[in-house]
């Protein structure tokens, strides 16, 4: 989570192994919108894999990207695995990263 003045900014969730993929996943980035543009997004999914890699001990993290963002997630080490696909009506990629 990041906050700004005490008010939640930014946030994801972490899931271990078999939570919710096979393998440990990162789902539902978001920053509020006052406080994109800041490289806030970046940081906390930094923080958000140095957890699941060195805390939790995992090798491999899993995301479904929106598949306008995939050029962030790759930026970060993410790979495309699979064709798009619709979540929640969004156009979507399965992402891996390790």
């Amino acid at each position: 989570m990041g906050k700004s003045n005490g008010a939640l900014v930014a946030y994801t969730r972490l899931f271990r192994p078999n939570d919710y993929f096979e393998n440990a996943a990162i789902g539902r980035v978001v920053v509020a919108k006052t406080h994109r543009g800041q490289g806030l997004a970046n940081q906390l999914m930094q923080a958000s894999m140095q957890h699941l890699l060195n805390e939790v001990n995992v090798s491999i993290i899993e995301l479904s990207a929106q598949e306008y963002l995939k050029q962030f997630y790759r930026n970060l080490g993410f790979v495309e695995i699979g064709p798009a696909y619709l979540e929640d009506g969004i156009p979507h990629i399965k992402m891996v990263y390790g």
